[in-house]
């Protein structure tokens, strides 16, 4: 007698338009062995589950209604926030924007008048370069090559110190840094003494005008340099628009970074003196020990967040008990802004950068 055929839809351990269990924690899952993690790889062929009747395809109903953004917490120069339903490519697309690519003020050039400290011209203009600026970017335009150095692109600063003879040591600070709202104050040399004598810079106006607040650094405690008994420091240095992809001094953020969110999960109970050897176990404290009543105790996970895949808990008695996995779509980011902005503004600045892109791509591809 022979057995009739039937689909594998139609067989009860394979439902239809649901994936097996073991197939969906490859899907939205990395699990992490005590020797290296395993489902790494996204699924991003749309008929990869067809046979089951899943539709994988990537659908903009779809991103809408799973997509979301949860600030875990913000201040003035950090933020955390949680982003679900989207794949590492865009994560690490605005990890990468944030960096590189959203512009800030920084000092570009340096005009040294005076300079008798120990530290060299050279390595007194790179720190200054990498102070942290008060201004607005989005307020100013690029200065290109054909440019004339205006109130629009251009942010001029002033340093004139020195240690009198006699004085102890002086510790020069990016507080006295001085803006010049009305543009340099240094007369380039001309070829006749009759010529009338022409600045750095070409501003038609104050700059207060343009940036409605006074443009000072960010952090006023910076040392620049120490100057001893005699010694003077007089410079003025010009700050441009610019992005960190050509300099890190422009970059706005001191780190931004990403990680998938922690899920430890419990194959099996973990109880009585294995449960307390776990919780001593874990460095950032994610276990906790449960009460059941009648002397009996046992592990759960009480703060899976804080896990940093130290892989301690999947190491000795406890290997077979506890797996640790992270979801293939949620992302912990953390941005940390030099100053010149606030986090929550630099990743909408991000944002937007990364819409600019998509629109300059369809506009190339028609």
């Amino acid at each position: 007698m022979t057995m009739p055929k039937v689909s594998a839809l139609d067989m009860e351990d394979v439902p239809k338009g649901k994936l097996p269990e073991h197939l969906e924690l490859q899907r939205t899952r990395v699990v992490c062995k005590a020797d290296a993690p395993i489902h790494t790889e996204g699924i991003q062929y749309s008929g990869a589950y067809a046979s089951m009747g899943v539709d994988n395809s990537l659908r903009m109903d779809n991103f809408c209604k799973n997509f979301k953004i949860e600030i875990k917490w913000l201040t003035e120069d950090e933020m955390e926030f949680d982003m679900i339903g989207i794949d590492a490519s865009i994560a690490n697309a605005f990890r990468r924007i944030l960096i590189a690519e959203v512009p800030t003020m920084a000092i570009e050039k340096v005009f040294m008048v005076d300079n008798t400290s120990v530290i060299a011209d050279e390595v007194l203009a790179h720190r200054l370069g990498l102070i942290p600026l008060d201004a607005d970017p989005r307020q100013f335009e690029y200065l290109s090559e054909n440019d004339v150095p205006n109130e629009r692109n251009t942010i001029v600063y002033e340093l004139k110190i020195s240690c009198k003879k006699g004085s102890p040591r002086l510790t020069v600070k990016s507080d006295q840094l001085k803006w010049l709202p009305d543009g340099s104050q240094l007369h380039k040399e001309t070829p006749s003494q009759s010529a009338e004598p022409k600045t750095y810079t070409s501003f038609s106006g104050n700059q207060l005008e343009v940036s409605k607040k006074p443009l000072g650094v960010t952090y006023k405690d910076i040392i620049l340099a120490k100057l001893g008994a005699g010694q003077a420091i007089e410079l003025e240095a010009h700050a441009v628009k610019g992005i960190g992809k050509d300099h890190a001094k422009w970059s706005p953020v001191a780190t931004a970074w990403y990680r998938m969110l922690p899920e430890v999960v419990f194959l099996k109970e973990v109880t009585g003196a294995d449960a307390e050897e776990l919780v001593k176990k874990c460095p950032v404290n994610v276990f906790d020990i449960e009460d059941l009543g009648n002397g009996k105790k046992r592990a759960v996970a009480a703060r899976p967040r804080a896990c940093t895949l130290c892989r301690e808990c999947i190491r000795g008695v406890t290997e077979e008990a506890v797996e640790l996995r992270r979801v293939k779509d949620h992302f912990i980011f953390t941005v940390e802004s030099t100053g010149a902005l606030p986090p929550e503004v630099l990743f909408t600045e991000a944002v937007k950068i990364l819409e600019e892109k998509c629109n300059r791509l369809i506009t190339e591809l028609s």
